[in-house]
């Protein structure tokens, strides 16, 4: 698969954040987003996934059909909140986004063992802290299959040993032939592909 990003422009509050943003990624590839607060990292992940609608330009996904016949149907999206009930327990929590986005892949135990947190299931998430939650987010990645991987600052909040794990989390998703799409001002210890600086 390919997925590739033509002359982009992005807008927020009807004003121009960037133009003429163009990228490409093949399997097993990554592609780093940096650049100043305001440069429109988090606003380019948003318009790729389909979440916010493109100012100009096109973003498609070739040779992806029939199981992800675009973009938005290949992706999991990690962005700066964890799209997770506090009212739920961790395992009820991951096995609704399971459920949700079909394509099962690890089961919830094994997920929550890939990031350090197999004896939790049972609580409540709003028991956790700021960095469990976020691990807890990442498992949400390993239960459903998705080839893309849209990451923005995807380590905030994860201690030192919490990114050293995710960064193998990560490279064994672009050895399995995935792509990632990551936007963040920390490295993530992988060795990128691609980089892209934005607001330049």
């Amino acid at each position: 698969m390919r997925l590739v990003a033509d002359q982009l422009d992005g807008e927020r509050g009807g004003e121009t954040i960037f133009s003429g943003v163009s990228f490409s990624l093949s399997d097993g590839e990554g592609l780093l987003v940096t650049g100043p607060n305001g440069s429109g990292k988090s606003t380019l992940l948003r318009i790729v996934a389909g979440l916010l609608p493109m100012a100009g330009g096109s973003v498609r996904l070739e040779g992806g059909e029939p199981d992800w016949p675009d973009v938005m149907s290949a992706c999991h999206y990690l962005g700066h909140q964890n799209a997770l009930k506090p009212a739920l327990s961790v395992t009820e929590n991951l096995a609704f986004w399971r459920d949700y986005h079909g394509e099962p892949h690890l089961p919830v135990a094994e997920a929550l063992e890939m990031v350090g947190l197999d004896e939790i299931g049972h609580l409540p998430l709003g028991f956790l802290s700021t960095g469990q939650k976020r691990r807890i987010a990442i498992a949400r990645l390993l239960v459903s299959y998705r080839p893309v991987w849209m990451l923005d600052e995807p380590t905030a909040g994860l201690d030192r040993a919490s990114e050293a794990q995710f960064a193998k989390l990560m490279a064994a998703h672009l050895e399995d032939g995935g792509m990632i799409l990551a936007a963040t001002h920390l490295p993530l210890g992988l060795e990128w592909t691609h980089e892209l600086r934005m607001g330049q």
